[in-house]
């Protein structure tokens, strides 16, 4: 038992430090999954950090996998993909092709070259899905905080897509753990850094770009998170609702804002049905599509 909480310790410090003692939580992952694919360090655009991870069930004949991107956070300026091998190999093995990518971090780049890395990523996520044995028409996107603030951009503002040459349709269904979608005005030093220079800054709040359109969403949050605060999770949820967008909520007693994303991983798994939400609401939306004027 002490083995193990010294590795939750290193575990939760890589996550906040942005560096990678995590080898051997992230084997631990691999392992537990069993039968996962993995490919590293694909190249989906020209700079250095455009480069992403696939983690691909072994298909065994059973057909086209939904195809999942998962957004990394760090608040916009750092995380790394290598840190992440718990999620992919997670929800690989719920039966996901699993695209991780990295993405450029403030202070190389501010509001909107993020999301347009991530746009990029889902656009090769799409042209290169049946590479992996997956289905580049049921793809969906899952982010944790800054990530979900990311992934929540692509879904509800459809302009960062469009510059990727995709339609809004791409994105079947998405889920938001522990994301920041309403932060004005700019208060803290991360959000001042990384949006204070956009022309509008309305603009660079998802809750602003909810319409009726938008494709189902999963968002959840932990009680306890005190980094990025529930109510981001419950207003944006009443902004959909309120449109007719289909949205699940989940807010999970005692859970801080960390573990929401180490929630996914073996170890911690107990702590909260993360994963098993976050997958069953994923795998309902592609499932079956049903259209939506």
């Amino acid at each position: 038992m002490p083995a193990l909480r010294l590795l939750a310790l290193a575990l939760l410090s890589g996550l906040l430090a942005a560096c990678s003692p995590t080898a051997a939580y992230n084997r631990l992952a691999l392992a537990s999954v069993g039968g996962v694919q993995t490919t590293r360090d694909l190249p989906f655009g020209p700079d250095p950090r455009d480069r992403l991870d696939v983690y691909a069930p072994k298909t065994n004949g059973g057909g086209l996998k939904p195809v999942l991107v998962f957004i990394h956070g760090g608040s916009w300026d750092t995380g790394d993909k290598s840190i992440y091998p718990f999620a992919g190999a997670a929800f690989a093995g719920r039966g996901f092709v699993t695209v991780v990518p990295n993405y450029r971090l403030v202070p190389q780049v501010r509001y909107p070259g993020f999301i347009e890395d991530n746009a990029r990523a889902v656009r090769w996520a799409r042209d290169n899905a049946r590479r992996f044995g997956g289905d580049p028409e049921r793809m969906v996107l899952v982010g944790h905080s800054a990530g979900a603030y990311n992934a929540a951009m692509l879904a509800l503002d459809e302009r960062w897509l469009a510059e990727a040459g995709l339609p809004r349709s791409t994105i079947k269904a998405w889920a938001g753990l522990a994301g920041p979608y309403d932060f004005l005005p700019l208060d803290i030093p991360s959000t001042i850094a990384t949006f204070s220079g956009a022309p509008d800054l309305p603009a660079t709040q998802p809750i602003n770009h909810v319409d009726r359109a938008d494709p189902p969403a999963l968002l959840a949050a932990g009680t306890e998170d005190t980094t990025v605060e529930p109510r981001h999770t419950r207003e944006l949820a009443g902004r959909l609702q309120a449109v007719g967008v289909p949205v699940e909520t989940h807010f999970y007693p005692g859970l801080g804002h960390v573990g929401m994303v180490t929630a996914l991983g073996p170890l911690f798994r107990s702590r909260a049905p993360v994963l098993n939400d976050v997958s069953r609401f994923l795998q309902a939306q592609v499932a079956v599509q049903s259209p939506r004027s």
